[in-house]
């Protein structure tokens, strides 16, 4: 059902699309505290590509107070490691649907929207964005919609606020059977050495250590983070990324963390587990939702990573656009799925 789905998704997946909302998205930094103005036009944008794929979206505003989160400065550090307490915080996520979709389970795929001060974030994460507007345009093709949900989130480099306000409502309002996060997937890189890995990793994780050293740590793959409940998603994914695109390959992680409290707990206890809970992916966790995340490591690969040069021209369009197909397959096959809700 999978790999079927990616053969028809793949003959309409344009890496120009791709390119091109990135390009629009990154001309400048975006931050609902920092650079307003970019965000709505952001916002803006994406609403447009979104209606012209055939979906409805809605403005979710959110007014928080007293949450506990990270600063969107310059830097490459994990959000544990520079914690801030927000007094008051009021953005919006963006959140879609397609009409005529059932009532099924849904599958949210999400992508943060914002940018740290100072960098114009191609990678980080105008690549997940554009990824998610081209899945939009690819689902919105098919001749029976989809139970999946599409989420913009905002202030993500602020501690994951938006999709933390969004994984809530869900929680409450509605049924889930899991969630895609979209991180910093547009960096690739084929030169040996490339590829990094935090302090502690490959004791704690040998056999994924180990593969990426048999490869020359090369940064040339996909991490698929995952957990027990979406480990069935996680192994589809990687199958439609590599029939999507021979050149994409997929590493497999495995959290063995709970969900909930006990697991966030944790991974504040470990630190090469902190890394794993580094994108909006990880809200959906703690409050019990299954959630995967694809990341291309950000910093442990991308030199750009929350710098200024951060840029349209440093990422890979051929793999992006096969991310998207890889994603919109996987999240469109209740198989990958079922039981999960």
């Amino acid at each position: 059902m999978v790999l079927a789905l990616v053969r028809e998704l793949n003959r309409r997946a344009d890496p120009r699309r791709l390119r091109h909302d990135v390009e629009f998205l990154a001309d400048r930094p975006r931050s609902r505290t920092r650079a307003p103005e970019a965000m709505l036009r952001a916002e803006a944008h994406v609403m447009r590509e979104l209606a012209a794929a055939g979906w409805r979206t809605e403005r979710q505003p959110f007014d928080v107070r007293w949450r506990l989160g990270g600063t969107d400065r310059q830097n490459d550090r994990a959000i544990a490691l520079q914690l801030r307490l927000h007094t008051r915080l009021t953005g919006a996520n963006l959140v879609a649907r397609l009409p005529g979709a059932d009532d099924r389970p849904t599958v949210v795929v999400g992508a943060h929207l914002d940018t740290v001060d100072g960098s114009p974030g191609a990678d980080d994460n105008a690549s997940g964005v554009a990824a998610l507007l081209e899945i939009a345009r690819l689902l919105g093709g098919l001749p029976r919609p989809p139970a999946v949900t599409l989420l913009f989130f905002d202030m993500e480099e602020l501690g994951m606020i938006g999709s933390r306000f969004a994984a809530q409502q869900l929680r409450r309002t509605g049924q889930v059977a899991g969630m895609i996060c979209l991180e910093s997937v547009g960096y690739f890189a084929t030169g040996p050495g490339t590829q990094l890995m935090p302090a502690g990793f490959a004791a704690a994780f040998p056999r994924v250590a180990a593969r990426v050293r048999s490869g020359g740590q090369r940064g040339d793959f996909t991490l698929v983070v995952h957990r027990r409940s979406t480990e069935a998603a996680a192994a589809a994914w990687r199958r439609a990324a590599e029939a999507a695109e021979p050149r994409l390959s997929a590493v497999t992680l495995r959290d063995p963390r709970p969900h909930g409290l006990l697991g966030a707990l944790a991974g504040l206890a470990a630190p090469p587990l902190i890394h794993l809970d580094r994108s909006d992916h990880a809200s959906f966790w703690n409050v019990g939702i299954p959630a995967l995340m694809l990341t291309g490591t950000a910093n442990f690969r991308n030199p750009h990573y929350h710098r200024p040069t951060d840029t349209p021209d440093t990422l890979d369009y051929g793999r992006l656009a096969a991310v998207a197909v890889a994603t919109a397959a996987t999240a469109a096959s209740a198989a990958s799925w079922r039981g999960l809700s």
